[in-house]
């Protein structure tokens, strides 16, 4: 694999503003960033993304990958990030083929704002093929959702933001990532799983947001046999983890969830 040249331009995530309380104090009072990045690919306007700016160079790669719109990360020779203009510019090795073609054919979701399926995604589902031959077991989970709330530092301070994370087989986080969005954080960690060339195929992803369709469709992308979410998800989110055979555990805090599909792959042990 050739890594792609990038940029390390992390935003200050939160910002300090004053605010009044229930006593009329008035009391200072951090609250989370959010910022417009453009995504250019070899000076072409993609998408303008709201990110609170932890990962920029990630989250444009994992946008990248999770549309299809980049097949391999060989072929990205550099990624710039220049909050200066806001913008994030990805060089290719070589022209992209049918680039016109896959932004043509999209599919409006349900994303925090607005989000977009490129080319054949959804037709793609019945080529995925996810590992049986890994489990996830019950004591595995509980301390994943240990360590997730432990995790949740921007949360805390200022709320209004989505986190995700990427575990491995005993439950140990390897990444989190916060942002103003719930796809931003699990394209971000898409585009560092690509960077890194990490295999998804023994994996667990948490979110905090909900299963729609979308996010099942990245996971399973990914080729991650594992989703737990600490909210709940939607009927076609559920469908589509079934038809892939996704492991899904949605309502997870504490000690509580559901499971939804994929029943084989979890232990009660």
């Amino acid at each position: 694999m050739s890594r792609p040249k990038i940029t390390q331009a992390t935003r200050p995530l939160t910002t300090e503003v004053e605010a009044i309380n229930e006593r009329g104090e008035c009391v200072p009072t951090a609250i989370a960033g959010e910022h417009p990045l453009t995504l250019y690919i070899d000076k072409r306007e993609i998408v303008t993304l709201m990110t609170l700016g932890q990962a920029p160079e990630a989250l444009a790669l994992g946008y990248l990958r999770n549309q299809r719109l980049v097949k391999s990360i060989d072929e990205i020779a550099e990624v710039q990030v220049d909050w200066e203009t806001n913008a994030v510019v990805v060089t290719t090795r070589t022209a992209l083929e049918n680039l016109d073609e896959k932004m043509q054919k999209r599919t409006v979701t349900t994303g925090c704002g607005q989000g977009t399926v490129f080319g054949d995604l959804m037709e793609e589902i019945d080529a995925i093929q996810l590992r049986n031959d890994v489990t996830l077991s019950e004591t595995t989970l509980y301390a994943l959702l240990d360590s997730v709330r432990r995790h949740e530092t921007i949360y805390k301070s200022a709320g209004a933001v989505h986190g995700c994370a990427l575990a491995d087989a005993a439950g140990e986080i390897l990444m989190f990532v916060e942002d103003v969005g719930r796809h931003n954080a699990v394209d971000a960690i898409a585009g560092k799983m690509w960077l890194d060339n990490i295999d998804g195929s023994d994996k667990t992803f948490y979110t905090t947001g909900r299963l729609t369709s979308e996010m099942v469709i990245k996971a399973a992308q990914m080729q991650i046999p594992f989703l737990v979410s600490r909210s709940g998800l939607t009927q076609m989110g559920h469908d589509i983890a079934a038809k892939t055979g996704i492991t899904m555990i949605g309502r997870a805090v504490n000690k509580h969830y559901l499971l939804f599909t994929g029943t084989q792959r979890f232990t009660k042990t």
